[in-house]
C-alpha cells in the first residue's frame, strides 16, 4: 500500500511539472540551433531522416539522426548524436554508423533588450565508436555560439556562429546560420533560414531552407523541412523529415 501511495504522488508530481512546463523547444528541423535548455529533469529525443542529392548524382540518406538530451540544471543540457547514414553513387553504395559525438549546451545570457538569448554548444567526436568505413583519425570537435532575438510575439529572429573539424586534418570549416522564425498558430509553426559551411581551403557552401512544425502535445512535435544549394559546391537539394519527444 505504502508503495502504491508513493507511486501515485510521483506519478501525480510529474504530470503537474509537465503542465506548467513550457512547449517543446527543439534544436530541428533547421541549421539553426536553439539557445533554449531541456527542462531540469527531462530526457528529450530529436529524430529526423533526411534525403539529400548532391551533385555529381550522388545522394545522401539519413536513417536517422537522433540528438539524445538530458537536462542536468537549468544552466546545462547534456547531448548525445548518433547517425546512420547510406551514400550512393552510380552502383557503389557505403552506409553504417557515423562517429558518436557527446556534448552539452550551456546557457550564457537570457534575452534583455538588444542582448539576445545566447547558449553555446560544444560537441565532440569519436573517432572509434562507428562503423569499421566511417571511423576517424582524430577526435573531432565542433562549437557554435547559439542566439535569439525575439522580433514580435510570433515572429523571433535566431542565428548561430561556431566551427567544426572533420577528423581527418587540422583545417576548420567554419559555420553560420541566420533563422527567421514565425509562429502560425497554436499547434504549427515555420521558418526560412540562410546557413553555410566555409572550409579553410575549399569553396563555401551556401544553402537555404524553411519548413514547418506541428505541436501535437506540449511534448511531442512532428516536422517537415526542405532546401535547395544556392552555390557550386553546396547540395542541390534535401527533404527532412521528423519528430521530437520529452518525457
Amino acid at each position: 500500500m505504502k508503495t502504491k501511495t508513493i507511486f501515485i504522488c510521483l506519478l501525480f508530481t510529474s504530470c503537474l511539472y509537465a503542465q506548467n512546463s513550457e512547449p517543446i523547444q527543439t534544436d530541428r528541423p533547421d541549421q539553426t540551433e536553439t539557445p533554449s535548455l531541456v527542462p531540469k529533469g527531462m530526457f528529450q529525443a530529436e529524430t529526423g531522416f533526411s534525403l539529400q542529392n548532391n551533385a555529381t548524382h550522388a545522394q545522401t540518406l539519413t536513417l536517422p539522426s537522433t540528438l539524445w538530451k538530458y537536462g542536468v540544471n537549468e544552466n546545462f543540457e547534456l547531448r548525445l548524436i548518433t547517425e546512420f547514414g547510406i551514400e550512393k553513387e552510380q552502383n557503389l553504395e557505403s552506409s553504417g554508423l557515423n562517429p558518436i559525438l557527446i556534448g552539452c549546451k550551456i546557457k550564457i545570457a537570457e534575452e534583455k533588450g538588444i542582448v539576445p538569448k545566447t547558449s553555446f554548444i560544444a560537441h565532440m567526436s569519436l573517432p572509434n565508436a562507428a562503423t569499421t568505413n566511417r571511423k576517424t583519425e582524430f577526435f573531432a570537435p565542433e562549437f557554435r555560439f547559439v542566439m535569439q532575438h525575439t522580433v514580435t510575439e510570433k515572429m523571433s529572429f535566431s542565428y548561430n556562429l561556431g566551427a567544426e573539424w572533420d577528423g581527418f586534418t587540422a583545417e576548420p570549416t567554419f559555420i553560420y546560420t541566420l533563422a527567421t522564425g514565425y509562429t502560425l498558430s497554436n499547434k504549427f509553426g515555420s521558418y526560412i533560414e540562410l546557413f553555410g559551411f566555409i572550409p579553410q581551403v575549399e569553396k563555401p557552401m551556401h544553402s537555404f531552407d524553411g519548413g514547418i512544425t506541428y505541436l501535437i502535445t506540449d511534448d511531442f512535435m512532428l516536422d517537415l523541412s526542405s532546401g535547395i544549394g544556392i552555390s557550386k559546391t553546396a547540395p542541390n537539394n534535401y527533404i527532412a523529415f521528423g519528430f521530437s519527444f520529452r518525457i
